[in-house]
């Protein structure tokens, strides 16, 4: 990774590029999936599954046989964390339940409104070089407390066709039932669209590739709601003299390990921790099981010296990270200037690690810069607020002139007739 000395202003858009495939090929490729599986269902995903996953799949969905064996097969350590994980985030989604406020606007009208959760939806749990069990949580642990009717998941398999088993002892642990055995683009058309097997959703959750992200894109243009675009992970760090090189070292290779499309940044006002922290990133990468794809992925790195730390938040905002870590002295009082980040983690002992697994807070967040418009997942990611409205007799009379009077000048007049006929006695 090289150090970027002082970038201009004009300079900040090309060196903050993400890195991406060919959108226009992209979107042809993801385009044709779509389409054959929404016409030929089941058969277009099997065909997809053995071409890309390399599997030839007899059924979907996952049995409570491999349900079973996937409990004892999940070593007792691993289980032991995960519900610890569990809990920490079912906590902390729990305190983002709302009471229903009743509201009255003027005498004798009350309004309020009411969470109410989406009846189907669908997660998507990343697979490949790396099964991401932890998602399972992220994502089902807040459809659970939203009150979700029917939540399924969707994860690709291994050319055996099995699922890591802890992903189906996460998905039992959040009361999913519904999992099925797919992956890809194939399997984000077969919850937008419905296959014989796989039901339709109302709305798609989850994480993943180009490929995945751009499928997602795709079909909100058909009406069908998805979290946000969710890609490759990123993470930034911004650091000053008191962070420490050997643990932001750490912090940039546990997110470049994620995908060779992954992107890491640093920000620094101090060229002396920059060099340090290089030096520490190629002694750590070298202890890596996944060296390749973290070496890989720091191709699409950059590291950025700036003049001050006023200049460094500028540069963060606009970057607008998934994740964001102030290895500073005074990391509060920066946080506080931070406006566009997914997820912002504060002081060198808050490593980014803490949110991807057990901290509590989400660890599906917006990526590509996507923060500086999105939020991560939450509860309210699962429900849909209703707002409800009860008028009195005198209620209605109280503000009957007020919606006579604009009716009439938007030239409605049944709007008008539908209070004036309710009051005209009075």
């Amino acid at each position: 990774m090289k150090i970027i000395r002082f970038p201009k202003r004009n300079e900040w858009a090309e060196l903050l590029k993400r890195p991406v495939l060919d959108y226009a090929d992209l979107e042809q490729k993801v385009t044709a999936i779509l389409k054959d599986v929404k016409e030929n269902k089941d058969e277009a995903v099997a065909k997809y599954s053995l071409l890309y996953d390399r599997v030839k799949l007899r059924q979907f969905e996952v049995s409570e046989t491999e349900f079973k064996n996937a409990e004892n097969d999940c070593p007792e350590e691993l289980k032991n964390a995960i519900r610890q994980a569990f809990h920490s985030i079912e906590r902390f989604h729990l305190s983002q339940v709302e009471e229903i406020k009743i509201i009255e606007t003027v005498p004798g009208v009350q309004c309020w409104r009411k969470s109410v959760g989406i009846e189907k939806v669908g997660l998507y749990v990343p697979g490949g070089t790396a099964p991401l069990f932890s998602t399972v949580l992220m994502l089902g642990v807040p459809a659970m407390i939203a009150g979700c009717r029917e939540i399924i998941l969707c994860s690709p398999c291994n050319d055996a066709g099995e699922l890591n088993p802890a992903i189906l002892f996460a998905a039992k642990l959040t009361g999913i039932n519904k999992v099925f055995k797919i992956g890809g683009v194939q399997a984000i058309a077969a919850m937008a669209y419905g296959t014989m097997s796989i039901p339709q959703v109302y709305k798609i959750f989850g994480p993943g590739n180009q490929y995945v992200t751009c499928a997602k894109q795709l079909i909100t243009k058909e009406g069908i709601a998805t979290d946000m675009p969710a890609g490759p992970s990123e993470l930034a760090v911004l650091a000053d003299l008191s962070a420490n090189p050997e643990f932001v070292a750490a912090d940039l290779l546990s997110q470049a390990e994620h995908g060779i499309d992954s992107q890491v940044i640093l920000i620094s006002d101090n060229e002396t921790v920059l060099t340090k922290t290089i030096a520490e990133i190629e002694k750590q990468v070298n202890f890596l099981k996944r060296k390749e794809i973290a070496s890989r992925a720091l191709l699409n790195s950059r590291i950025f010296l700036v003049e001050n730390m006023e200049m460094a938040i500028e540069l963060v905002n606009e970057y607008a990270p998934e994740h964001l870590i102030l290895a500073c002295e005074e990391s509060e009082v920066l946080a506080e200037t931070i406006k566009n980040a997914g997820s912002v983690f504060l002081g060198n002992y808050s490593p980014e690690s803490a949110g991807d697994y057990a901290s509590g807070t989400n660890h599906t967040l917006p990526t590509n810069g996507h923060a500086k418009a999105y939020s991560g997942v939450s509860v309210d990611s699962f429900v849909k607020k209703i707002t409800f409205q009860k008028l009195s007799r005198s209620g209605l009379v109280e503000i009957a002139a007020t919606v006579e009077i604009m009716a009439a000048a938007e030239g409605l007049d049944a709007h008008k007739n539908a209070v004036k006929i309710r009051i005209q006695d009075v």
